[in-house]
Order: structure tokens, then C-alpha cells, then sequence
């Protein structure tokens, strides 16, 4: 039987029949969410196995919502003016003298300049040591890890990520994983938090510098579970205010206040 789209014509008639139909994981053009406190720049739902990337500005807010209590967002920071500064995990944890990251805490670059700070958190499982998972682990996992097959891997997501914004693979460095912990026990072993958990848990931050965000929704790399299991995730971004210099998150420690300044004489050059 002759498929309707096999020609010209029916291609473009049943294209044109798409026009308006929405489906769960997908961006929202132009943005806009009714819940977002703010003029909306970004909205959207990245996908069981997706990914998402997004240049944002200097004082805008990124919220992430686990819509179904298993998703698993592995995430790059880029400075947007300088790529060449990025997200620097091992000194996000040793800058703060803390392995654990929630509200209040910073994310900081190889350069010693905050990039992003948490505002809010509900979540309280996220992880900053294993990075992410790769074709050869879910192949070990799963039984298959390639990135156009079932079961995609975090760090292929986040390759596909960073090409949109001219970065290759020597780019893709060590990420944080929100909504999916591990624990550090006293003797050195590591407990995975790998879900399911509640729906909504969400987590607020907001960029200090000019950002290329780019993250990846896959399961966590320590994830026990024999199958492929992660779920939605939702990325708000709207416009808000650059960090006033009373802020509490910026001068809750002398090292964190470092690390604002830094960027703060970096921006005003």
C-alpha cells in the first residue's frame, strides 16, 4: 500500500496537519509558562533519553522540575563569552569544603568564578563525583548503549548538547547529576539515591555569568536498576536580576564571596 507521504504533495499536506500538535517533550516557541515569576526565555521538556541546550544571560533563573520523580539531568556549564572556562566540579566541592550540592551552594569554574548559585532545592539528591554515563557503561548495564539506540548514554546527549554551540568532544568534561545522589559512606563506598522518587522535586539557580547550559536526561551512570529507567524533565529559564551585593548566598562564606568577585571584575572589563 502507498504510504500518503510517499509523494511531494502528500508530505506536505500531512506536515502542515502536524501544525499545532504538542506533544510532552518539546520546546515551547515562543517561550512561555504561566508559572514562571518572570519574562520566560526558555520552556521546555527534554525528553526519557533527551537532551537540551540553551545560551542564558546574566541573571536569569533556570528551574528544572522532576515531573515524574525519575528523571536524572547531567549538566555542563560554558562561559558563553570565553567557552573555554567551564564548569570545574572537583573545585566546586573543594572551594566549599563540601562533597554536597543544595541551596546555598555555587557552581564554579576551572577559572575561580561562580557560575551559577542554587536558589531553591526540594530535591536534596543530586551528585557531584560520578559524572556521567557513557556508551560502554549502558552497554554493560542494558546490553546496548549506543547513542541513536534504546538506550542513549548521558555523555553522547551531552555531545550532541555542546555541537550546538560550535564545542566537540574534547568539551564534554565532568558534570553534576540533579535528582540523583550518591552517598559517600564512612568507609569510602558509594550508596547510590537513584529513585523513583515523589513527582515535582524541583531546584532553582540562577546564571552569574553569561551561560551555555547544556543537559542531558539519562539514567545516572550507578543506577542499579536492570532497566533503562529515567522520565521527563522540565527547563523554565525567565529573565531576573544580577546578585545585588547583599545577597546572602554571595557573602554566606569568605570563599564564595571570592569566588563573586571574580566574576564580578570579570563581567565589568
Amino acid at each position: 500500500m502507498t504510504s500518503a507521504t510517499a509523494d511531494p504533495h502528500g508530505a506536505q499536506a500531512h506536515a502542515r496537519a502536524m501544525a499545532g500538535t504538542r506533544v510532552e517533550a518539546m520546546p515551547t516557541v515562543p517561550a512561555a509558562a504561566p508559572d514562571a515569576p518572570g519574562p520566560v526565555v526558555w520552556e521546555e521538556t527534554v525528553a526519557a533519553g533527551g537532551y537540551a541546550s540553551r545560551r542564558i544571560a546574566r541573571g536569569t533563573r533556570l528551574r528544572l522540575v522532576d515531573l515524574h520523580g525519575d528523571a536524572c539531568a547531567s549538566m555542563l556549564l560554558f562561559n558563553a563569552e570565553n567557552p573555554l572556562e567551564r564548569l570545574n566540579v572537583a573545585d566546586t566541592m573543594k572551594v566549599q569544603w563540601n562533597g554536597y550540592l543544595g541551596a546555598g551552594r555555587l557552581l564554579l569554574s576551572d577559572m575561580g568564578r561562580v557560575m551559577m548559585s542554587i536558589l531553591e532545592d526540594t530535591a536534596g539528591t543530586h551528585d557531584a563525583f560520578c559524572g556521567a554515563s557513557n556508551a560502554a557503561s549502558n552497554a554493560r548495564r542494558y546490553g546496548e548503549g549506543t547513542n541513536y539506540g534504546p538506550h542513549p548514554a548521558a555523555r553522547d546527549r551531552l555531545l550532541l548538547g555542546v555541537a550546538k554551540h560550535g564545542l566537540g568532544r574534547k568539551d564534554v568534561h565532568p558534570c553534576v547529576n540533579w535528582f540523583k545522589g550518591v552517598k559517600i559512606e564512612a568507609d569510602g563506598a558509594i550508596t547510590p539515591q537513584a529513585g523513583p522518587f515523589a513527582p515535582g522535586r524541583l531546584l532553582v539557580l540562577r546564571a552569574e555569568m553569561e551561560l551555555i547550559a547544556v543537559l542531558a536526561n539519562c539514567p545516572h551512570v550507578l543506577d542499579p536498576r536492570p532497566n533503562y529507567r529515567v522520565t521527563a524533565l522540565r527547563a523554565t529559564a525567565w529573565r531576573g536580576t544580577i546578585t545585588p551585593p547583599d545577597d546572602a548566598i554571595r557573602n554566606a562564606s569568605p570563599e564564595g564571596l571570592r569566588a563573586f568577585l571574580n566574576t564580578e571584575d570579570h563581567t565589568l572589563r
